[in-house]
C-alpha cells in the first residue's frame, strides 16, 4: 500500500495545527507582556493647561510602576478637540491616551460638528479626582467681591472681557455659566491653554479667568491676582476664606472631573492595569500632596464606574452649556 498521500496530508495536518498554536500563543504572550513599549498621553492644550499639569505630575511615577516610559505630549487647538480628536482614532492598544477632563464632554454640546463622539469613542483608562475652579481677576480691576464684580460688569456691557483655555474649554463654560446667571456681557478671549489664560490676565489684557484649582492656586499669593470666588457648592479647603460665588449668584456650581480615556475597544486587562496602577499611586504619600497642591480631590472610581460617571456628566454639562448660552466661536 502506498502511504505516501497519507503521510503528505497527516505532516499538513500537523503543521496547520502547530502554526494555529503558535499563532494562539503569540497572542497570548503580547496580551501578557502589555506595555511592552512607551506609552503617550496626549494632553489637548498647550504646556501650562491644567491638564498639562497634571499629566506631568504622574507621568514618571505611572511609567515606573508599568515598567515602561510614559510621554506627555501635548496637541493644542479648538479647545481640546485636536488632541482628543487624534487619539479617538489611534490603536486600541493602551499606548495612547488622553488627559481628559469635563471639556471633554462640554464639547459634545458645544461643538456642532466633532471628529470623534465624546462617549462612543473612549472609554474609561483610569479615574483621578475632581476640582473645583477660581474666579480671579487683576488687582488693577477694581471689583474686590463677586457682588462688585457684577455691579462693575452691568454699568459697561461688553467693555470687559475674559480668557479662558479655548472654546470649548471648561474654563470657558464655567465663565459663560457665571456670565448668563449673573447676568452680565463678558467678551470672550479663548486661547490655546489656561497658562496662555492667565498670561492674558497678568498683563491686564484680560479682566477676569476662571481656572481650575491646578491653573489658579500657584498665584494665591501673587499680588497681580485677586481671588473673588470659588465655583464650588461649599468654601474650598484649598483656599479658606475665598467665598462661593453661589452666595451671591444663587444656585452657580461648577466643578470638572479629570482621567485618562483609553479609544473605544481597548481591552479591559489593559485598562484595568493603567487604572489599578493609578490608583496605587493616589495612595501614596507624596503624590497625595502633589495632588493636595494641585487642588485635587482624589477619587477612586473602577473603568465600569468611571464609564458610568462620564454618561451622566455629558448629560450634566449638555444642560449647562445650554443654559449658558455659550457657543463655540
Amino acid at each position: 500500500m502506498n502511504t505516501w498521500p497519507t503521510r503528505k496530508i497527516s505532516y499538513f495536518l500537523n503543521l496547520v495545527v502547530g502554526l494555529i498554536f503558535i499563532g494562539f500563543g503569540n497572542s497570548l504572550l503580547a496580551a501578557e507582556v502589555w506595555p511592552n513599549k512607551p506609552i503617550k498621553i496626549v494632553v489637548p492644550f498647550s504646556p501650562g493647561s491644567v491638564q498639562d499639569a497634571l499629566a506631568r505630575s504622574f507621568s514618571n511615577e505611572l511609567g515606573q510602576a508599568l515598567g515602561q516610559t510614559v510621554l506627555v505630549e501635548n496637541k493644542a487647538g479648538a479647545g481640546g478637540t485636536v488632541g482628543t480628536g487624534i487619539v479617538s482614532k489611534s490603536a486600541p492598544d493602551g499606548y495612547t491616551l488622553v488627559m481628559a477632563a469635563a471639556s471633554h464632554n462640554i464639547n459634545g454640546t458645544l461643538f456642532p460638528k466633532l471628529s470623534f463622539d465624546p462617549i462612543k469613542d473612549f472609554t474609561a483608562a483610569a479615574y483621578i479626582g475632581t476640582s473645583s475652579y477660581i474666579l480671579m481677576t487683576n488687582t488693577e480691576f477694581p471689583a474686590k467681591t463677586i457682588a462688585e464684580f457684577i455691579a462693575l460688569a452691568k454699568s459697561k456691557p461688553g467693555q470687559f472681557n475674559y480668557a479662558s483655555a479655548g472654546n470649548g474649554s471648561a474654563s470657558h463654560l464655567a465663565m459663560a455659566y457665571f456670565d448668563s446667571m449673573a447676568g452680565i456681557d463678558l467678551v470672550h478671549v479663548p486661547t490655546k491653554g489656561t497658562g496662555d489664560a492667565i498670561t492674558e490676565l497678568l498683563a491686564n489684557r484680560a479682566q477676569a479667568v476662571i481656572a481650575a484649582n491646578v491653573a489658579a492656586l500657584p498665584f494665591a499669593a501673587d499680588s497681580r491676582i485677586r481671588f473673588l470666588g470659588v465655583s464650588s457648592e461649599k468654601s474650598s479647603p484649598f483656599v479658606p476664606g475665598i467665598p462661593p460665588i453661589g452666595n451671591t449668584v444663587k444656585g452657580y456650581a461648577f466643578d470638572s472631573w479629570f482621567g485618562l480615556l483609553a479609544p473605544a475597544g481597548t481591552s479591559k486587562e489593559v485598562t484595568n492595569k493603567i487604572s489599578t496602577e493609578m490608583a496605587k499611586l493616589l495612595k501614596q504619600p507624596d503624590i497625595i500632596e502633589r495632588m493636595r497642591r494641585q487642588g485635587i480631590e482624589i477619587g477612586n472610581l473602577t473603568p465600569a464606574e468611571f464609564n458610568q460617571l462620564l454618561v451622566k456628566d455629558f448629560d450634566r454639562m449638555a444642560n449647562v452649556v445650554r443654559s449658558s448660552g455659550a457657543k463655540a466661536e
